[in-house]
């Protein structure tokens, strides 16, 4: 899939250039098929992680602790560490976004993308191994 090898790329050039701290790729988001929210990820929340978003076209929503929103293109949203999350695609069009998160959050999306490295773990196992949690 191309969006994963421009991924991998984008990641490695930005965690190289921050010295490790964060990575930044981007990702697009399809719309909805349902015309519903469609999160990208189930709800969860990072023990000790930040993650942010950046949205280039389209739209985001968002739920944080219960609470949602939308961001337009132009604006960005942060979901600091212990904030209960997810997003989805608000707009009915593709949606272009860059994702801002530390190291250890985008080796999980890596392992979430990647059935060989999941080694029969559930989700909840997995995101567990990543300081992560199920919300």
């Amino acid at each position: 899939m191309a969006i994963e090898s421009d991924l991998i790329r984008t990641s490695l050039a930005a965690a190289e250039l921050t010295g490790g701290d964060f990575v930044m790729a981007e990702w697009e988001q399809p719309p909805s098929r349902s015309g519903k929210p469609e999160p990208v990820a189930p709800l969860h929340v990072h023990r000790g992680d930040d993650e942010a978003w950046y949205v280039l076209e389209g739209s985001l929503g968002f739920s944080f602790d219960g609470r949602e929103f939308d961001v337009p293109a132009g604006g960005a949203a942060l979901a600091k560490a212990g904030v209960v999350h997810t997003y989805w695609n608000a707009a009915p069009v593709v949606t272009r976004y860059l994702l801002i998160t530390t190291p250890k959050i985008r080796e999980l999306i890596a392992v979430l993308h990647d059935p060989e490295r999941q080694q029969g773990r559930s989700t909840a196992e997995i995101f567990a191994a990543y300081d992560t949690e199920l919300g």
